[in-house]
């Protein structure tokens, strides 16, 4: 069963149809849209400030959503698919993002809509990520542009398959009704 706590008298919030890993753990002050997915082994952890997410946000295995204490909480918009063990740390994602699996995205950035945050890639602190654009490398840097080919073939088509396989564990599903 998924470990669902409150910290300090805040607790976690579920949109209508999430769906929740029997294993991953969510705490303190996060609140999620709907059709949002939280999968295997993925932590996201409110517990020293707010975590906010849109619809359609998708937190793949292994992934770590947390902020920073008192001073940069964590935003994240709508259509957005977190790639496996990747982080994201007292940041702002906007909607209709990618980001790679095992990426960092650390405090105080913002990644703008229809971008892509390429897998292993780190965004240091304090990066500002322009819309419709790929970051890639170490530290992360503007490769080049994203395509509408990109947004409906990757970014929409990632978050959408979310949804569906969230589906097909409905009976095993952890999430609090609403």
């Amino acid at each position: 069963m998924a470990l669902i706590l409150p910290v300090q008298g805040k607790s976690p919030s579920f949109g209508e149809d999430c769906f929740i890993a029997p294993n991953a753990t969510i705490v303190g002050d996060v609140s999620m849209g709907n059709q949002c997915s939280v999968w295997f082994n993925a932590v996201i952890r409110g517990d020293v400030h707010y975590i906010k997410m849109g619809n359609k946000v998708n937190i793949q295995d292994g992934a770590i959503i947390h902020c920073t204490y008192q001073k940069h909480p964590t935003n994240i918009g709508n259509n957005v698919s977190i790639g496996h063990n990747a982080m994201v740390h007292g940041c702002t994602i906007h909607d209709n993002v990618l980001i790679g699996m095992g990426a960092i995205v650390m405090d105080a950035c913002v990644v703008h809509s229809n971008a892509i945050i390429a897998a292993g890639a780190v965004v240091l602190e304090n990066t500002i990520v322009e819309a419709g654009a790929i970051y890639a490398g170490v530290p992360a840097k503007k490769v080049k542009e994203v395509s509408e080919a990109l947004i409906s073939g990757e970014i929409n088509r990632i978050s959408n398959n979310y949804v569906t396989y969230a589906s097909w564990f409905a009976d095993h599903n952890d999430a609090p009704k609403p």
